[in-house]
């Protein structure tokens, strides 16, 4: 069988490239093993603010942008909401975050994604040891694994997937592409830390990072906001949450841990009591494709330019993914160039033994 692309790995990143493929008229098939990935245990979080110093990224303007109206068109084609747009509160607890909290609120470039400053006796969670509250807005969270799901039913009702481990060997590079009874004039890469497997793109500076997250029921009514305060809570329902999440990087087993349970819940019962009678519903891990400069992978192999990959989206997949798999899609079938700040050329002459 003949078809355009084949789309190795159905998490965020590839089935929103294989959507934007597929909207443009490509034949596409996807293929994946049904295992679980980063993407499908995701909070899904969207925070266009982030770090000690309270840093926006160039591009955060665009992506988020492009984001509402993107999950938008989702939406409105599956027949259900998938990002769900909530306030967040970022609790300062020193003299150094409230300088620079102060020092982005007057800065006109963070003025459409910071609010205020409050003092801690307005917050509805009473919390221990805060200087101030920060509002920040145009943030929220994306149900990743319902939209995973309808992008799968699709995918199969059309025809564009395969249910099946993806082996390397199967790969035939010479005379022509193949793989299997497939015929592609592309293989496109898209499977998380599993790059590191990659025969082809092993070379590229991966920097996988276990993530865990807590699911937990609070006895008492939670207020509809996000909290972050070196980690974050968000909450699901009127008394359900997520807490979330561990970083580490010399751990990559898949299975949750007694540490980064004990980690995340220590840290929200130092910042409150209000959630000491939570009670644990479930407990998720998996390892988050980050990389070295927090630039995403994408592009050709610099030797078999009928191979490409899709990756590296770390901790912001959500904010990221949709504007740069429409990006990766005009690149790929109009033929536009890609952004040097996310092709792997930037890391050919470095990283590639040829």
């Amino acid at each position: 069988m003949n078809i355009d692309y084949l789309i190795v790995g159905q998490g965020l990143a590839g089935s929103l490239l294989s959507w934007e493929l597929i909207r443009r008229g490509c034949k596409v098939l996807v293929v994946d093993s049904g295992a679980s990935n980063a993407s499908q245990i995701a909070a899904g979080l969207i925070n266009p603010v982030t770090g000690q110093r309270f840093v926006k990224a160039d591009e955060t303007d665009q992506l988020i942008a492009f984001n509402r109206t993107y999950y938008h068109q989702l939406a409105q084609h599956f027949g259900q909401n998938f990002l769900h747009e909530k306030r967040m509160l970022r609790l300062l607890r020193d003299e150094t975050e409230y300088r620079f909290a102060l020092k982005r609120l007057k800065d006109s470039r963070y003025r459409a994604y910071l609010a205020s400053l409050l003092p801690p006796d307005r917050l509805e969670i009473p919390c221990h040891h805060l200087r101030a509250v920060l509002v920040q807005k145009q943030t929220g969270y994306l149900l990743t694994r319902p939209l995973l799901a309808c992008l799968r039913e699709f995918f199969i009702n059309n025809g564009h997937y395969r249910s099946t481990l993806f082996n390397y060997s199967d790969v035939q590079l010479t005379p022509s592409l193949r793989w299997l009874d497939i015929k592609p004039g592309r293989i496109i890469f898209c499977e998380g830390y599993q790059l590191i497997n990659n025969p082809w793109f092993n070379w590229l500076p991966l920097q996988p990072a276990k993530g865990e997250i807590l699911t937990l029921e609070n006895p008492t009514k939670i207020p509809p906001i996000m909290l972050n305060f070196g980690h974050w809570l968000i909450p699901l329902d009127d008394h359900r949450f997520r807490l979330g999440a561990t970083f580490v990087r010399n751990d990559l087993r898949l299975e949750p841990t007694e540490q980064g349970e004990k980690l995340l819940l220590d840290s929200l019962y130092r910042l409150t009591g209000f959630f000491n009678k939570a009670g644990l519903i479930a407990c998720d891990a998996n390892i988050r494709p980050c990389t070295s400069d927090r630039r995403p992978f994408i592009g050709s192999h610099p030797k078999h330019p009928q191979l490409s990959v899709f990756n590296g989206f770390g901790a912001k997949g959500s904010l990221q993914i949709p504007w740069y798999s429409a990006h990766f899609a005009d690149s790929l079938v109009a033929d536009q160039l890609l952004s040097p700040s996310c092709d792997i050329k930037r890391h050919y002459a470095s990283r590639f033994i040829g």
